[in-house]
């Protein structure tokens, strides 16, 4: 699979250079996240701009990595999601499980926003 990996201080962005994500190339995406999540990853932004279409196999693998994010208490973005895959993530109603955005800032926006309001329940919490 076609991608590059950018890794920053809270986030790593994960940007998928294929036009479909389907059975030839969604385990790929799978073994990404799960070495992403053994390197202490917790948030991911994945921008799939490039990406026209999804299947299931490509769907489960998105879902691998959104439950590896939350077992760390973290977040996967999903951002630059067309048409098309956006109408297969609402048939499959993962509109409902998945963080979606229009764009890699707004994703990285999102972290951030999640990671401090993490950080003020967690001081609260102490109090």
């Amino acid at each position: 699979m076609q991608h590059t990996v950018t890794k920053h201080e809270k986030y790593t962005l994960v940007s998928l250079q294929e036009e479909k994500i389907h059975p030839a190339n969604s385990a790929d995406l799978k073994t990404l996240f799960v070495d992403l999540d053994r390197q202490g990853t917790a948030n991911y932004v994945l921008d799939m701009q490039e990406v026209r279409y999804i299947d299931s196999s490509g769907l489960s693998a998105v879902l691998v990595g959104n439950r590896l994010c939350n077992e760390k208490n973290g977040t996967l973005v999903l951002t630059g999601v067309n048409e098309n895959v956006a109408k297969i993530i609402r048939i499959s109603q993962l509109d409902r499980v998945l963080e979606i955005l229009p764009t890699v800032e707004e994703g990285v926006d999102l972290i951030f926003m999640n990671d401090l309001e993490k950080n003020l329940l967690s001081e609260d919490e102490e109090e």
